[in-house]
């Protein structure tokens, strides 16, 4: 089967990664998470007091961005790879709401954006990929064979997003959640610097309604049409 790029994009919480994830499975694809590494970088400003609830130094991280170096381990026992900021494994540190409540900012500078879509670019050149972000069928593969826009209202990420929080033991209430879900989605669409927009050759799938397992066989079935005219 002919090897092809994957570029999904989206709202915070949709489960770009989630599905991203089971394509790479099923399709024996690389799999990148670039939320994961823009939360990586929120946490290195957060850990080196560059951000907080009040300040955000944008100079100081913009002068740090040659000291992150950022790198994905694969981990046999989960079954996908982990994220490690300067050597040390984040992917447990970089998920939690704290995180969460500073990447679109730090996602906005542009000279973060500009190291990162470098990276990605390299990482996809040999197809065979699904990356999953906010700019990845604009900025990082505007060519890629095929491209999808997930969606869903936000009372249904939100809950989402805040029942997996609950499992995994933080204390967050639905409100917290909801308010951050709405705030990184005006931030995600009105930043200057490859704001998320639909590419207008992209596929929307709304999920608010569907299972994964519905989700997961409707996209496999636009992956074996866009392979046959390839």
């Amino acid at each position: 089967m002919k090897k092809i790029t994957i570029a999904i994009d989206g709202y915070s919480s949709t489960g770009k990664s989630t599905l991203a994830k089971q394509l790479a499975k099923e399709l024996e694809y690389v799999y990148v998470d670039t939320g994961a590494m823009y939360r990586a970088v929120a946490l290195f400003a957060m850990e080196n007091k560059f951000i907080g609830a009040d300040s955000f130094d944008k100079e100081a991280l913009i002068a740090s961005v040659p000291k992150i170096q950022l790198e994905f381990k694969f981990n046999a026992d989960l079954g996908f790879a982990e994220m490690f900021l300067n050597g040390e494994n984040v992917e447990k540190q970089i998920r939690t709401i704290e995180v969460s409540n500073f990447v679109s900012k730090v996602a906005e500078v542009s000279e973060v954006r500009s190291k990162l879509v470098e990276q990605q670019q390299e990482m996809g050149k040999n197809k065979a990929i699904v990356m999953d972000g906010r700019d990845i069928g604009t900025v990082v593969f505007p060519d890629a064979e095929l491209k999808i826009f997930m969606t869903a209202s936000a009372e249904t990420r939100a809950q989402r997003r805040f029942d997996e929080l609950q499992q995994k033991g933080d204390n967050v209430s639905y409100e917290d959640v909801l308010k951050n879900v709405v705030e990184r989605d005006y931030i995600d669409t009105h930043r200057q610097d490859s704001p998320l927009v639909i590419a207008d050759d992209a596929i929307e799938i709304d999920n608010s309604y569907l299972t994964r397992e519905e989700q997961f066989a409707a996209v496999l079935e636009l992956i074996n049409d866009v392979v046959k005219t390839v």
